[in-house]
């Protein structure tokens, strides 16, 4: 499971450094850029709650042994991949087989450990998390500089391999007991479901949030959601989503906490590794090193609060969390047009506390609300918040970003020397192709219009990041207000309360 954590955790991060060098080989536009990350995070989330049911109901071993498959043999495609189309197919692929590693995974912890070990391997499991996330952009950034950018998905083939023949030999095979039949009708109406949501979220900005297409994806989105809610009153003791889930309040804290944390964690990191790269002039190798103060703080933190699930009450350390994501979104505002790297060291650390802080208890209390045997569905609910977020994040708030900069930009002093070309120069800006355009400038105008086209991606930088913060400040007062002890099942506190005495004790 860590090896597996490791794989899909440094995919998320060894793809943000080497952005630049995808739009450069691939002639990939910011829109293509998004979707190289947006791909992923869309089949991810329809598939999620697809996997972990399908794990309960046909063995979790079996099913998270076929996700590796997927995941393998899609990075291979990725890394071989002549275009962008070609390899955004291939992100997709991943993401299926992402999913289902994401929804079983924390399954199989719930399975085989409980109380303090329980609280161990969630502890090993954030912080393999982090480890990922910290050393992501040096290793994304050493191979995108050394080799190039196709080996940052060839490298999870090998990763997948051996992890597949260690999984032959040292997963046990685990079943709801009284398992019933698949639920085809409920997985072909949410995935549907979650595909046109996540779609509208993605496309909305470009295509206008009232144009036909983007009302047409809400529409047909929202009508599945009911058709799927009402498929599974009928489905009774076949259905895949047991919805009694959304009367627990904790899982709704936590469902609607982790969303809106990635939504606005998961976009800052993608914003701020641009803003190294295309304002700063950083390469690949040299952003990765600048982040790991944070997420190396990240690891740290991540590993640490493991141990701290069953001796701090749920709430405190979810509220906690999310408030110094709030804070260190708001520190970027420390930035200006004149700052160096450094700048952003009070956001970093800050930020990266807080989402260590968070993974750890996230995880745990997805599946700490329900019975053992149903724990596979109740972690697919779960990661399909967490990656709707993602996705919501970078498109919605990338989409913001690309309208401010493309707006600052063109109502500045240098935007109006290039007349009716402001708006295309200001939307090259925003993905990161300022720099070539301004070169190719006459002298006379190229030092005015680097300055208004730095100044517009720093100001438009500070301005979401803040919403931002607004977005993760909403979230910690849902996790105070809405997680409490009192929901977690029974297995849950009963392992807690040993750990407890096992404590007073010594």
């Amino acid at each position: 499971m860590s090896i597996a954590t490791f794989m899909l955790m440094l995919d998320l991060t060894v793809v943000n450094v080497a952005l630049p060098d995808l739009r450069t080989a691939l002639h990939a536009d910011f829109a293509d850029l998004q979707w190289v990350l947006d791909a992923y995070a869309l089949t991810l989330a329809a598939f999620l709650l697809t996997g972990g049911s399908l794990a309960d109901r046909l063995g979790r071993k079996r099913v998270f042994t076929a996700g590796f498959a997927i995941f393998t043999l899609s990075s291979l495609a990725a890394g071989a991949a002549p275009g962008i189309l070609a390899l955004n197919l291939a992100r997709g692929a991943q993401g299926i087989g992402a999913a289902v590693l994401f929804a079983v995974g924390p399954a199989l912890l719930g399975q085989e450990f409980r109380g303090r070990d329980r609280a161990t391997a969630f502890g090993v499991f954030g912080g393999v998390s982090g480890l990922a996330i910290a050393f992501g952009p040096l290793i994304g950034g050493s191979l995108t500089q050394g080799l190039s950018w196709r080996w940052i998905f060839l490298l999870n083939v090998p990763i997948g391999i051996t992890a597949m023949v260690l999984g032959r030999f040292r997963l046990r095979e685990s079943v709801e007991p009284g398992a019933h039949r698949i639920d085809w009708a409920g997985l072909t109406t949410s995935s549907a479901a979650l595909v046109l949501l996540v779609l509208g979220f993605l496309r909305g900005e470009n295509q206008g949030w009232t144009s036909a297409p983007i009302i047409a994806m809400f529409g047909g989105g929202l009508v599945l959601l009911a058709v799927f809610a009402a498929v599974e009153r009928r489905a009774g003791a076949d259905a895949m989503l047991d919805l009694s889930l959304f009367r627990i309040r904790t899982f709704n804290g936590i469902s609607l906490a982790t969303l809106l944390a990635n939504a606005a964690g998961m976009s800052a990191i993608f914003l701020q590794v641009s803003y190294m790269q295309n304002v700063l002039g950083a390469s690949p190798l040299t952003a990765g090193l600048r982040f790991l103060p944070m997420t190396l703080t990240l690891f740290v933190t991540a590993a640490v609060t493991g141990s701290l699930t069953v001796r701090i009450a749920p709430r405190v350390l979810v509220g906690v969390s999310l408030t110094l994501i709030a804070v260190g979104l708001a520190l970027v505002s420390l930035v200006d047009v004149h700052s160096t790297w450094t700048a952003l060291l009070p956001s970093m650390i800050t930020t990266g506390a807080g989402m260590g802080m968070f993974n750890p208890p996230r995880a745990s209390l997805s599946i700490a609300v329900v019975e053992p045997g149903r724990a596979g569905m109740a972690a697919g609910m779960g990661e399909t918040f967490q990656q709707v977020g993602v996705a919501i994040g970078i498109a919605g708030l990338g989409a913001l970003f690309q309208s401010r900069v493309t707006s600052d930009f063109g109502s500045s002093a240098g935007g109006r020397l290039l007349g009716p070309q402001a708006h295309a120069f200001g939307q090259a800006v925003a993905s990161g192709g300022g720099d070539q355009l301004a070169r190719a400038l006459p002298a006379r105008l190229a030092g005015p219009v680097d300055l208004a086209a730095r100044s517009a991606f720093v100001h438009s930088l500070d301005q979401v990041l803040l919403l931002g913060s607004g977005i993760a400040a909403l979230a910690a007062l849902i996790g105070f207000a809405l997680i409490r002890r009192s929901d977690l099942h029974t297995s849950a506190l009963a392992g807690a309360e040993h750990d407890t005495g096992e404590l007073v004790a010594h």
